[in-house]
């Protein structure tokens, strides 16, 4: 019973990291790729801020409901839900160090543009950050779609 209590708390946190992705794909690219650069660069600004604020308690409650997933199938590596929770943390780990190491960077360099003076090449950081986000788009999915194969498939 513990097991499945940690196993959906790892779901239900991963769900929220990946529907990030989900929307970015459904529409938020498009959205941003639209704006011209002052609204581009207010835009950025506030969802940082914003993403900053609560979205790295998502990721810590991930993070630790899929460590004690890892550790609580650990007696069955070969058993699905093993193999899926571990797939799943590898990937939040990956989405984890694109984050911190990618993203964040260029949102601190994105932060100190000014509405009125944004840089020439403003679509170079701009394109860099998306290409940056795909990897972790992939990372997040394949974590969540991991979670939910072994949740669905597998067994007690």
């Amino acid at each position: 019973m513990t097991t499945r209590i940690i196993f959906a708390i790892t779901l239900l946190a991963y769900a929220m990291i990946a529907s990030q992705a989900f929307m970015y794909m459904l529409s938020l690219k498009q959205v941003q790729l639209s704006l011209d650069a002052n609204a581009y660069t207010e835009v950025r600004k506030l969802t940082d801020a914003g993403m900053r604020a609560g979205f790295k308690y998502v990721i810590y409650a991930a993070l630790l409901a899929n460590v004690l997933l890892v550790i609580a199938t650990a007696n069955a590596p070969g058993r699905l839900v093993f193999i899926s929770a571990t797939i799943a943390l590898l990937a939040l780990l990956a989405e984890i160090l694109l984050t911190l190491k990618g993203n964040m960077p260029i949102n601190d360099i994105i932060n100190t543009w000014s509405a009125d003076a944004v840089p020439a090449n403003w679509t170079t950081t701009r394109e860099k950050w998306f290409r940056i986000f795909q990897y972790r788009q992939i990372a997040s999915i394949t974590g969540f779609v991991s979670l939910v194969y072994g949740a669905v498939f597998g067994g007690k």
